[in-house]
């Protein structure tokens, strides 16, 4: 019988672009039109300039292109590296609904990029290696129950190693039989740590796991490509992810209604520049007070009720750097009470440091729904307010999941604002280069 890496290698292999239905080629766009944006705006960081000269310095000379540094030329393992830290800079990047663990856009994109730029494929192939990765993607982690991150795995880093070998391994031409090999190598390469979460500071590592991902993809694709191969049974096999990395792991997940149930149609797109179970809390505070008219100010104090993880995750009061405070529940609802969230310039080291916000923060408080929520996104936000009255509001979804997606508007604005450093003309040229990626002769940013 064939395993669950060989099955998704022959999966993946076998996708012909006129096979994806046009819903999930539109859906793959989007995320793609998303991605480019986050990265844009993650260009300007520290963080990411750091990951930025690393790839300059040991990769310089290649074909491809990194997002924000039009100058800049490396090779491609550089270019998925550098391109995902940008990509995850912000917390900006998209994300799937139900939870389990992946972001789409910031490891299967750039890995998908560099390798077409190096090809010179074009707009189809990356439509179809983006499809391809993701419902291997999505497969893996839902197959995982989102149990590596009670044992204090970064989710997102182990499974986009995953995706990232699937996807650049369609774009460099890898048969079903390399691409099972792919997945058996990315196995051995996935890798990230929650630690970050319970420490003082160090929380920028976080955005390394994306392009770390990513760039762990190019290098399990090429090898494969080369007849280097990886085990078989990687997946579901003893010492294999299922058992390593998890608990409770569902192996029948892994290839459940491939071609059928297309997950991509899964992703959720951010609205707010912090973690996604943030969200849901942070939409309906606004909402209520829009429908109250009160302010930060007349604010006695928050409860978000919500799932155990917002609790054991998020529940961060101090936070030492504004990556954990883009983490942080209690913070991003503090900062919700003072400033516009829909703005991801919000999100500064003025906030960080803004008396009103810290104290705000430290009101915020998480509880787990006693008898567990309608959905993992589900939160009841209760507010009293200084002058007595008490509010309080249930969502179980967000602007930007896949109940609620974002319009083209939507997310042509949201492009345009996250590109407001590059000349309108040019951003918006862009966008309409990406939105018609599938007429596009070669995929490239350069």
């Amino acid at each position: 019988m064939s395993t669950a890496a060989q099955i998704l290698g022959k999966f993946a292999g076998d996708l012909a672009f006129e096979e994806i239905p046009y819903t999930v080629v539109e859906r793959a766009k989007d995320c793609i039109i998303d991605t480019v944006a986050a990265a844009a705006f993650g260009s300007q960081f520290a963080w990411s300039r750091m990951a930025v000269d690393y790839a300059r310095r040991y990769g310089s000379g290649g074909p491809c292109s990194i997002i924000g540094f039009p100058e800049m030329r490396v090779h491609v393992p550089l270019a998925a590296l550098a391109n995902g830290v940008l990509a995850h800079a912000y917390e900006l990047d998209s994300a799937g609904e139900p939870g389990v663990g992946v972001h789409p856009g910031a490891t299967l994109v750039p890995a998908i990029l560099a390798a077409c730029e190096e090809t010179n494929a074009d707009g189809k192939t990356a439509i179809s290696a983006f499809a391809a990765g993701c419902e291997v993607l999505f497969r893996i982690g839902a197959a995982s129950h989102h149990s590596p991150e009670t044992l204090g795995f970064h989710e997102p880093g182990l499974l986009g190693a995953y995706g990232a070998a699937v996807a650049a391994g369609r774009v460099f031409g890898l048969d079903a039989v390399q691409l099972g090999h792919a997945l058996g190598i990315a196995g051995s390469l996935s890798s990230g740590l929650l630690a970050f979460t319970k420490s003082e500071s160090g929380a920028m590592v976080k955005r390394l796991h994306l392009g770390r991902a990513s760039e762990s993809g190019i290098l399990a694709a090429r090898l494969a490509g080369e007849g280097y191969a990886g085990p078989e049974s990687v997946l579901e096999g003893k010492f294999g992810y299922l058992e390593a990395y998890c608990r409770n792991g569902d192996p029948k997940l892994l290839t459940a209604n491939l071609a059928r149930d297309w997950r991509t149609l899964h992703i959720t797109m951010k609205r707010y520049a912090c973690h996604m179970n943030a969200h849901t809390a942070i939409q309906a505070l606004r909402e209520l007070m829009a429908e109250h008219a009160f302010q930060g100010k007349d604010v006695a104090g928050v409860v978000v009720e919500g799932s155990r993880k917002l609790v054991s995750h998020h529940n961060i009061t101090e936070p030492g750097d504004m990556m954990k405070a883009q983490y942080s529940v209690p913070f991003c609802t503090a900062l919700a009470l003072f400033r516009d969230p829909d703005d991801p310039k919000s999100f500064d080291a003025s906030a960080l440091n803004d008396p009103a916000i810290r104290a705000a923060c430290r009101s915020v408080k998480l509880r787990a729904f006693a008898q567990g929520g309608r959905s993992v996104r589900s939160t009841r936000v209760a507010v009293r307010l200084k002058d007595g009255r008490e509010l309080a509001k249930d969502g179980d979804t967000f602007k930007g999941m896949p109940e609620e997606p974002l319009t083209h508007t939507e997310l042509r604005r949201k492009f345009m604002l996250l590109s407001a450093d590059t000349d309108d003309e040019v951003a918006a040229r862009m966008f309409e280069r990406l939105e018609n990626l599938d007429m596009e002769p070669r995929f490239s940013l350069a």
